[in-house]
């Protein structure tokens, strides 16, 4: 079966599950004051056909034409006619067929019983501004129940459309602004024929790969994520060399974890960019990662140029930092906690989420052959 057909049938079960919501509804009230249930629910099924009929031309004809293309005069126009058609429709089949019938199974009950509502001809009966204004109330109340439904499915659809658009240029703007600060890397290196070089793009490689082909999805591996962080901090040590005092801990096993892609990496390119490519000598930088079952922590550290102390709000501005509190918001919300320091000769970032499970049925245990376990600076306000 397509996905396509699938996804039909889906839309149809809904759809039958609505009116037969709307008939049992509809069952329960008409069966007040009457005999039986089953009674209730043969007249409910000789009117049905007017609210079914009726919603699909509102719903599929009036709103698609005018509504959609901001028509509202053409569409309070037609509204008004099509709301006076199916009053009428269901008016004449109370008269003709609903009534009757009704009256025909409570008169044997009760011998003398009367009924003012049938007493007359068709069109003293139509006419009555009493029923007619019934019929009015009756022939719309499950219309506008469906509709109602229909608007918040549209609102709720249009807002996920928003979400889903806006987190995408969140993504977007990394890949460019990330690989500006590869390449600049990687230009460096070439000038000086270093032999890395070829180590540079070989893990530029693996990122770029990771970037394009694999990070299309909400969530993605954890053990993904951190892999590629390791490459990324490959790529840095390479190009400071000794003069950077780098320290790289994980702690914790990956499970089953999954998490939003590309969160943690503008945090740690954050600290080289404006770190450690701002100093001369006695650049440092720890980053420490706490895996546990449900959650993640992720804590970054960096040394500052002393020149930077009179700006720091420069510091607080970069694109990665504002990207991931933005991305934060809209797909962690209430589950992260993100808080940036400004100390006197360090800038620290801790970055807390709580993960959501994958459905990966394996445990993978973290192994970091290329950096050894070390103490992170602990920083206090």
């Amino acid at each position: 079966m397509s996905i396509k057909n699938w996804f039909g049938q889906i839309n149809i079960l809904r759809h039958l599950l609505f009116w037969g919501i709307c008939t049992t509804l509809l069952t329960f009230l008409f069966a007040v004051g009457l005999p039986s249930y089953l009674l209730a629910f043969q007249l409910v099924l000789m009117l049905l056909p007017v609210h079914i009929a009726y919603y699909y031309m509102v719903s599929l004809i009036l709103i698609p034409k005018f509504l959609y293309k901001r028509n509202f005069a053409a569409l309070a126009l037609s509204f008004i006619l099509v709301c006076s058609f199916f009053t009428c429709c269901y008016r004449l089949i109370e008269i003709l067929f609903a009534d009757p019938y009704l009256f025909n199974q409570l008169k044997p009950l009760n011998p003398s019983f009367k009924w003012k509502k049938i007493e007359g001809s068709i069109s003293q009966q139509f006419f009555n501004p009493q029923y007619m204004v019934h019929a009015l109330e009756q022939s719309n109340a499950i219309v506008w129940g469906g509709l109602l439904i229909k608007f918040v499915g549209m609102w709720y659809d249009r807002k996920q459309m928003a979400l889903n658009s806006e987190l995408n240029f969140l993504k977007a703007q990394i890949h460019p602004h990330f690989l500006f600060n590869t390449l600049n890397n990687l230009y460096s290196l070439t000038l000086n024929n270093s032999p890395a070089a070829s180590e540079v793009v070989m893990d530029l490689s693996q990122i770029l790969r990771y970037m394009l082909y694999e990070c299309n999805t909400d969530y993605v591996p954890l053990k993904k994520d951190i892999e590629i962080i390791r490459h990324y901090i490959g790529l840095e040590r390479l190009r400071h060399g000794d003069r950077l005092d780098l320290n790289l801990r994980i702690k914790g096993e990956i499970q089953n974890q999954q998490i939003a892609p590309l969160l943690m990496i503008p945090l740690i390119e954050n600290a080289f960019k404006h770190g450690a490519s701002e100093m001369i000598a006695d650049a440092w930088i720890n980053i420490v990662i706490e895996i546990a079952s449900h959650s993640i922590k992720l804590k970054v550290s960096n040394s500052k140029p002393l020149e930077a102390q009179s700006d720091s709000r420069a510091h607080f501005g970069k694109i990665g930092l504002e990207n991931v509190s933005k991305r934060l918001k809209l797909i962690y919300p209430e589950k992260h906690s993100f808080s940036i320091h400004d100390e006197e000769d360090m800038f620290v970032v801790i970055l807390y989420i709580e993960l959501m499970p994958s459905k990966l049925p394996h445990e993978i245990k973290i192994n970091n052959p290329s950096f050894k376990p070390t103490t992170v600076m602990k920083v206090e306000k």
